[in-house]
């Protein structure tokens, strides 16, 4: 059977990368402080429409910011603070956020495309099914990270990548967008 939008229901998981996606991917940089993180425009509204398409919305980014020594895990949990409570004034809600510090160097290690994020969300919701899940994303180890748990990949952006999602929105609002149009017509 052909996946399509239509498919998705409210017990299906999205698994979201943050810089690129949610917020503003500083050229050659890092987010390495709170006044640093900027969000891309309309990510704020578009969290607050996907909360009522999806029942876990949970982050899986990589920071290799720490491991750099360019930040500390006390930046990004700040970090991660402001953008959260930002969110959850404008009626969204982000149930978790994963991140490895690693360095892209480093083998055998939590970064994507690696599956570790995943699973620990997993281990932590172990309802979260990965067949009923999508991973939204703006690189080729975002998709790649989507397509090795068996999940649904939708690419935010429009940057050639080495690899194909299912599907493709310029942005995180257009993706919301398409799944509220979805949810009106099901209702007419």
């Amino acid at each position: 059977m052909l996946f399509s939008l239509e498919n998705i229901t409210h017990d299906w998981t999205l698994f979201l990368d943050r810089d690129g996606v949610i917020n503003v991917r500083p050229y050659q940089d890092y987010v390495k402080k709170p006044s640093d993180f900027q969000f891309l425009p309309g990510v704020i509204e578009a969290i607050a429409l996907l909360r009522k398409h999806f029942k876990y919305l949970i982050i899986v980014t990589n920071q290799q910011g720490i491991g750099k020594d360019l930040m500390t895990e006390h930046d990004l949990i700040a970090i991660h603070n402001k953008m959260q409570l930002e969110i959850e004034q404008h009626h969204g809600k982000i149930d978790a956020i994963y991140y490895c510090s690693k360095l892209a160097s480093e083998k055998n290690n939590c970064r994507k495309p690696e599956p570790f994020m995943a699973l620990k969300a997993k281990e932590d919701f172990p309802d979260i099914e990965f067949a009923q899940s999508i991973m939204a994303g703006d690189t080729s180890s975002d998709i790649l990270f989507g397509q090795n748990l068996g999940m649904k990949t939708i690419q935010i952006g429009e940057e050639q990548l080495d690899v194909k999602a299912n599907f493709l929105f310029p942005d995180l609002l257009s993706f919301a967008k398409s799944l509220d149009q979805k949810q009106q017509a099901d209702v007419t």
